[in-house]
């Protein structure tokens, strides 16, 4: 395979058939050019081991030669389509797949993507939450993004997993300041993220899982009927009892609220306060008989300037005490205490999800500084992992074998495993395409072959 042949054929007609059709559902929202575009991009991003940009994607695909180089970049930087709509599109495919009926728990969270450069506008100072401790603050450099990730069970990893489906970006205060507009919190966007998805699935039960950032009356007071939020709850909240019933003839405004109810710290440590032990099967992504000792309730949680919401919260003790106490709220009255734990520690599954595609897709190795250009590119990525999570299941079946050895064993399937598969499709077909037509010509054996495409499907 040489570079020359790229320069005779149109950019897409050497992207392998099955990769075409798994990218066939989105065929709809491009042009003709700009889906050829796509389609070496898409393969190069699989393909490359090290950084994601535009050039490496291009490399890794033989065309290092192209002299047409710019018009992919235009495809991030320029062309006319829509990422809000191909996610609504990915959202679509996910849920088949993977949750066809019953509720579906949707986790959200924000990651930074350090980046430095004054030409990208929308960077902003956060905390390194990877960096940071409770006593040790760290300041990173980079853009916030705000994901949503459909947390379902995968057939092929035989655990749950967190697929991303609609990642936004939320811009710093500073150049909310320098555009002259009204500067978003995380929690705006995560209002309107929460009723885009809302929207896009309708006549579904849906619930949100987020960690304490997200624990705010707003977003609770915005969720329609259908739809539940679980986050941790803080121990001093402000909990009251519903309000009296009222007479016939009783003057004034309908009281929203009742009497308080004592905190969450007091009936922690009230020796009266009566506890259930019971057995986590599944803890923060692993297979345990974690015992825990709760205690549940309900109440109105509310603050004033929002109406009230009814909530059950639930406190989580470790026999063991080797953990700090937890509380949790949803609200959703009618969910068993369980049950809001079980959906809650889902959400770790979501740090996995922010850990491989760093490790496997170069997520922060982008260099666009386009504003259109990174507003595309990270999403993309994310979105990428979903789609290779899900190409995975038609490859990685009952007769293959994780990547191991005789000093590594290894029983699980892992995303590793996923990206080497397709990769292994992509290059296979690659390979086996471009032998020799001429019987007369040396050709090397199919099972080094195997060795030299394993060799890059596995690197990281």
């Amino acid at each position: 395979m040489t570079d020359h042949n790229y320069n005779r054929v149109g950019p897409g007609d050497a992207v392998p058939h099955i990769l075409r059709q798994w990218l066939s559902p989105f065929r709809f929202w491009f042009t003709a050019p700009s889906w050829d575009h796509l389609l070496v991009l898409v393969m190069g991003a699989i393909l490359s081991p090290g950084k994601r940009t535009v050039s490496a994607c291009l490399r890794i695909t033989g065309r290092a030669e192209a002299t047409n180089f710019a018009v992919y970049h235009q495809l991030l930087n320029r062309a006319r389509w829509n990422p809000r709509t191909l996610a609504s599109r990915l959202l679509s495919i996910v849920v088949t797949s993977l949750v066809p009926d019953g509720p579906i728990v949707i986790g959200m969270d924000d990651t930074i993507e350090r980046r430095w450069g004054p030409r990208i506008a929308a960077r902003g100072i956060y905390r390194d939450p990877v960096r940071s401790s409770h006593g040790h603050f760290v300041k990173a450099s980079g853009l916030r993004w705000l994901s949503f990730m459909i947390l379902a069970p995968v057939p092929w990893a035989k655990c749950i997993k967190a697929l991303p489906v609609l990642t936004l970006l939320c811009p710093s205060e500073r150049y909310d300041q320098k555009k002259g507009q009204k500067h978003k919190l995380l929690t705006d966007w995560a209002r309107q993220g929460l009723l885009q998805l809302c929207r896009w699935l309708p006549g579904r039960d849906l619930i949100f899982v987020g960690d304490s950032s997200f624990a705010v009356h707003a977003l609770a007071a915005a969720l329609p009927d259908r739809a539940t939020l679980i986050t941790r709850l803080r121990l001093d909240a402000s909990l009251f009892a519903p309000p009296d019933q009222r007479h016939e003839h009783t003057r004034g405004r309908p009281p929203q609220k009742g009497m308080p109810l004592p905190k969450l710290r007091t009936v922690l440590n009230n020796p009266r306060t009566s506890w259930q032990r019971v057995t986590a099967s599944i803890w923060y992504g692993k297979q345990t008989d974690k015992c825990l000792d709760i205690t549940s309730g309900t109440g109105l949680w509310y603050r004033r300037g929002t109406p009230p919401k009814p909530i059950r919260w639930v406190l989580v003790r470790d026999p063991t005490g080797r953990r700090e106490p937890q509380a949790f709220m949803s609200t959703n009255t009618d969910l068993d205490p369980t049950q809001i734990i079980a959906f809650f520690v889902r959400r770790w599954q979501i740090e996995v999800t922010f850990g491989e595609t760093r490790a496997h897709l170069g997520v922060e190795t982008q260099r666009q500084w386009n504003d259109n250009a990174i507003m595309r590119t990270t999403p993309s990525l994310l979105a990428l992992y979903s789609l290779v999570t899900l190409w995975a299941g038609d490859l990685l079946g009952q007769n293959t074998q994780p990547y191991a050895a005789a000093w590594y064993k290894k029983t699980e399937f892992t995303f590793s495993d996923a990206i080497g598969a397709v990769r292994l499709v992509l290059w296979s077909d690659d390979l086996y395409r471009h032998c020799p037509s001429n019987p007369d010509m040396h050709k090397i054996p199919p099972s080094r072959l195997f060795r030299m495409a394993q060799a890059l499907c596995f690197a990281a």
